[in-house]
C-alpha cells in the first residue's frame, strides 16, 4: 500500500515538470472543428443572402475564436487556470452560435427561377450544427481538463511545501 501512495505522490510531482497537453490538444481540436464549420458555411452558393452584416460579424467572430482558442491552448499548457474559464465561456458561445447564422440560413428561402429554394438544406444544417457542437464540446473538455489538472498541481505543490516545512522543523 505504501508503494501506491508513493506512486501517486510521484505522479502528482511530475505535474510540475510536464505540460498540460490534454487540455491544449482539446482546444486545438476545437479550432479544427471550427475551421470545418467555417468552410461548410461559407462555401454555400445562395445568391446574395450571405452578403450581410451578420455574415461579416460571423467571419470576425470565427477569427477571434481561433485566436482565443490558440492562446488558451498555449496558456493551459502551463497550468494557468484563468484560461480554462475563458475557454469554457467560448465553448458555451459555440452552442449559442448554432441558433444564430445556421438556424437563420436553414429557415430562409430564396426566390429563384426554379421557385423557392432553401438557403441551407437539412444536411448542411446538420453538418454545421455538428461542427459547432463538437467544437463547443472540445472547448468544455479543455476547460474541465485544465481546471482539474490545475487543482492537482496546486495540491501537489501544497503537499510538497508542507513536506519541506515539516523537514525544516525536524532539523
Amino acid at each position: 500500500m505504501a508503494n501506491s501512495g508513493e506512486e501517486q505522490a510521484i505522479r502528482r510531482d511530475r505535474l510540475r515538470f510536464t505540460k498540460n497537453k490534454s487540455a491544449a490538444n482539446c482546444a486545438i481540436l476545437a479550432i479544427v472543428f471550427d475551421v470545418l464549420y467555417f468552410i461548410s458555411i461559407y462555401k454555400s452558393d445562395a445568391g446574395s443572402w450571405y452578403y450581410s452584416l451578420l455574415i461579416g460579424m460571423s467571419v470576425v467572430y470565427n477569427l477571434i475564436f481561433m485566436l482565443v482558442a490558440f492562446l488558451v491552448s498555449e496558456g493551459s499548457k502551463n497550468y494557468l487556470v484563468q484560461y480554462s474559464y475563458v475557454i469554457a465561456v467560448v465553448g458555451i458561445l459555440q452552442f449559442v452560435r448554432i441558433g444564430i447564422l445556421p438556424a437563420r440560413a436553414h429557415a430562409a428561402v430564396l426566390e429563384t427561377a426554379e421557385g423557392m429554394v432553401p438557403v441551407m438544406g437539412d444536411a448542411q444544417f446538420a453538418r454545421v450544427a455538428f461542427y459547432l457542437a463538437a467544437s463547443g464540446i472540445c472547448c468544455l473538455a479543455s476547460a474541465f481538463l485544465g481546471v482539474t489538472k490545475c487543482r492537482q498541481l496546486a495540491e501537489a505543490e501544497k503537499a510538497a511545501a508542507m513536506t519541506v516545512s515539516n523537514s525544516e522543523i525536524t532539523s
